[in-house]
Formats: C-alpha cells, sequence, structure tokens
C-alpha cells in the first residue's frame, strides 16, 4: 500500500507542478532526491520499530525527532524565533510525546524489559525524517514542486525495489486502492504545503508545528472511530493548542 501510495503522490503532484512552475535549479533536483532517499529511511525504520516494540515508545519518539532536528538546525543556521514563540514550541515538543501516548498507561505488556525494542529504529525513522525537512526546506524558494517529484520519484524508485525483493504485490484492488489512494494526494498534498510554509516562515517553528500530526489522528479516531481519549492525550491536545496559539501569536 506504501508503495502504491508513493505512486499516485507522485502523479498528484506532477498534475500540480505546472501552477507553481519548474524554475528549479540542479541543487533543488538534488537536495529533492536526497530528501526522498531520507524519507524512505525513516518510513522503513518507523516500520520495523512499530512492528518489533511499543508503539508508545517508537511514535512519540520519532515524531521528537522529527521536530527536533530541524529545529536544531534552524537555530544553529541563525534563525532566531521570539520568546513568544519558543515557549510555544516547547510546549507543542510536550505535547506530541503526550498525544502518541497510548489510552492506557502501564497496560499489560509494557514491562521495563520491552522498552528498548524499536528504540534504535524510532530514532533512526526520526532523523530520517528530519532529515527530509531540512533538505526541502534548503530548496529554492522559487523551484515550485520540482523538488518534491525528485523526492517522491528517489522514495517510489526504492519502495519498487524493496517490494521486488521482497516479492510483494506492485498493486491492490478494492478498499484497499482506495485508501491508498486518499492516502497517496493527502500525504503529497501534506508535503506540498510545508515546503510552502517552510519557504515563508522559519524552518524551527514549522517543523515542530508539522510534528503535530498524532494530535490530528487522535481527533479523527474520535470523531470516525468513536475512540475514546485518554487523559494524558486530553493533556496533550490542549498543550499542542497552547503552543499553536503561542507561536502564531509571536
Amino acid at each position: 500500500m506504501v508503495l502504491v501510495a508513493h505512486v499516485v503522490g507522485l502523479v498528484f503532484l506532477a498534475a500540480l507542478s505546472p501552477v507553481f512552475g519548474f524554475d528549479a535549479g540542479p541543487s533543488d533536483v538534488v537536495f529533492g532526491t536526497l530528501g526522498g532517499l531520507a524519507g524512505v529511511v525513516g518510513l522503513v525504520l518507523l516500520y520495523r520499530g512499530l512492528a518489533i516494540g511499543t508503539m508508545s515508545i517508537v511514535a512519540p519518539t520519532t515524531a521528537l525527532g522529527a521536530a527536533v532536528i530541524p529545529v536544531g538546525f534552524g537555530l544553529i543556521a541563525g534563525e532566531r524565533p521570539a520568546s513568544w514563540a519558543l515557549a510555544g514550541a516547547a510546549l507543542s515538543l510536550l505535547a506530541i510525546y503526550l498525544v502518541s501516548q497510548p489510552g492506557e498507561i502501564g497496560s499489560e505488556g509494557s514491562s521495563g524489559a520491552f522498552v528498548a525494542n524499536g528504540l534504535p529504529e524510532a530514532i533512526g525513522a526520526g532523523i530520517g525524517f528530519g532529515v527530509f525537512f531540512i533538505l526541502l526546506a534548503e530548496t529554492g524558494s522559487g523551484s515550485g514542486l520540482v523538488p518534491l517529484l525528485a523526492s517522491r520519484v528517489a522514495s517510489v524508485t526504492v519502495l519498487g525495489l524493496l517490494a521486488l525483493v521482497a516479492g510483494r504485490e506492485l498493486w491492490l484492488q478494492g478498499g484497499g486502492l482506495r485508501l491508498a489512494l486518499a492516502a497517496g494526494i493527502f500525504d503529497a498534498g501534506a508535503n506540498a504545503l510545508f515546503l510552502a510554509a517552510a519557504r515563508t516562515g522559519l524552518l524551527s517553528l514549522v517543523a515542530v508545528l508539522s510534528a503535530l500530526y498524532p494530535a490530528s489522528t487522535i481527533i479523527l479516531a474520535r470523531v470516525v472511530l468513536g475512540e475514546r481519549i485518554g487523559r494524558t492525550q486530553q493533556l496533550g491536545l490542549v498543550a499542542g493548542l497552547a503552543g499553536v496559539v503561542l507561536i502564531a501569536a509571536a
């Protein structure tokens, strides 16, 4: 499904590209390609971590890594957000951790001996996604969606080779195909919005807000699936909202 979703995203981005132009240099294509490779590494490590580890450890570690690394890069590069914005970023980082927690803390099977399983993969995934964000932000403001196209070509190529080596089916049917179509369009659209935000704002703030995606997952699970939101997650949603308000007000 991941491969099909990436192919759909590539087609979607290609269809949108004429609207935004193709005025990109070689460095934009290189940064986009390297970003796509970093993103694939992060994706593979994330799935590996979720398969062998505890979601309550793997998910927040990956999300925090995807936020903290671009924040650190932005600050080193000379970005200086206002004090209120920095406070909002700190609250948002806390929110990422809180909303990624399962509804039942300390449930059976979450012993301390199991915590380390998947942690290295989660750290690696966070680094991969963080590097992806940084490389996209380094592309030229006039390059349109070309960096994302290069990124998606790289990711589709790698995922396709992995699927062939693993002997997986390269196409889906029925409900799986519909889900992959929707996922590909939303994923590509989200990447395009991140690219636009990174070109007009500070990476150290944009990356934090982008990494709040677990909050939207929690809200959708409540609205669509009727799942209960635990107290820890509720606190995380409040912290995330406060963080966004502080960043927007700065």
